[in-house]
């Protein structure tokens, strides 16, 4: 990732931390004809200008002096490709509905995560995740009960890094990327295992901030009270670095304490037992997830989630969307 292509990302977001017109910004990062995955109901928009009008301006409109705000910004290359990735939040005064969710005329925050692939200086491909059920969560629109662990765990604003270090402008050392990289790599591959394999790769009282349909938990016991039962609701499981040819990560880069990953879809299984109050289908699904790690020393301490939920619960018959 050139030096050019980072700063090109950061004039995006600079651009974004006003009130104001995100188009010019939106035409300078974007190649005219890129493709934009956007999370359900947008799904697949075409071109800088469709991106700027169908998204962006829909945002704009529905919250009064939107700007955002990034909590990880990181840089590397996967299979020979240049990207970049951040998530962090929009923030803004929720005054029109947006997406069946009704305005609360209050300060609402929007969480996000970005992918953006890079050539010749542009963006010509770029993945963003919208963490809709968080916003209706505190929007006291959430029409879910259950989540899919044994508790509901926590809802509500996620906090950045601990450390504050999460938005990296310089190059850093390759060898840290390259553990961090080579730690999660290795974590994923223990997924879904009955001895839970996935433990010796995290410190104790680790932090895992989920999508907010799935909820947050601090300790590895916690987590493991969200993550075997979820797994246990799907057969077939494949995912992370066990696609078994089903998924794959579109990108998956360390670079200094941080590592990030994503699928569109990342995670597949055949829906065996009640999901957020739906089936089972005895369907196969697939899910788009991306996630932002942080490590100290040898251990994964942070984990930041996206699940597109909207697009999963279409799947298995409900349209959260329309019936909201």
């Amino acid at each position: 990732m050139s030096a050019h292509d980072r700063a090109r990302y950061l004039a995006y977001s600079n651009a974004q931390r006003h009130p104001g017109d995100f188009s010019k910004a939106t035409t300078a990062f974007y190649h005219p004809e890129s493709t934009i995955n956007v999370v359900h109901p947008y799904n697949s928009v075409q071109g800088a200008a469709a991106f700027q009008r169908d998204v962006l301006a829909s945002l704009q409109q529905a919250f009064d002096g939107l700007y955002r705000r990034d909590d990880i910004v990181m840089a590397g290359r996967y299979d020979d490709q240049s990207w970049i990735s951040a998530t962090g939040y929009y923030a803004g005064r929720f005054c029109q509905n947006w997406l069946g969710i009704r305005a609360t005329q209050e300060l609402c925050y929007l969480r996000f995560g970005e992918f953006h692939r890079f050539e010749n200086g542009q963006v010509v491909e770029s993945y963003v995740f919208f963490d809709i059920p968080e916003l209706m969560i505190a929007c006291c629109q959430w029409p879910i009960a259950i989540g899919p662990g044994l508790s509901r765990g926590y809802t509500g604003m996620i906090a950045g890094p601990a450390t504050h270090d999460g938005i990296i402008t310089e190059k850093s050392d390759p060898a840290e990327g390259r553990k961090s990289y080579q730690i999660v790599t290795d974590m994923l591959g223990q997924l879904a295992t009955a001895d839970e394999a996935w433990r010796p790769y995290w410190h104790d009282n680790m932090m895992w901030y989920g999508p907010g349909a799935f909820g947050s938990f601090i300790g590895m016991e916690k987590f493991a009270s969200f993550q075997v039962p979820f797994e246990s609701q799907f057969e077939g499981w494949a995912g992370g670095t066990k696609s078994k040819g089903l998924t794959k990560h579109f990108t998956r880069f360390g670079e200094g304490n941080y590592c990030c990953s994503g699928g569109w879809p990342s995670v597949t299984g055949i829906n065996v037992r009640p999901f957020l109050g739906q089936g089972p289908t005895g369907e196969r699904v697939f899910m788009r997830v991306c996630d932002w790690w942080r490590r100290e020393g040898e251990l994964l301490v942070e984990n930041w989630v996206f699940v597109d939920v909207p697009h999963l619960l279409l799947q298995m018959g409900y349209d959260l969307i329309a019936d909201n």
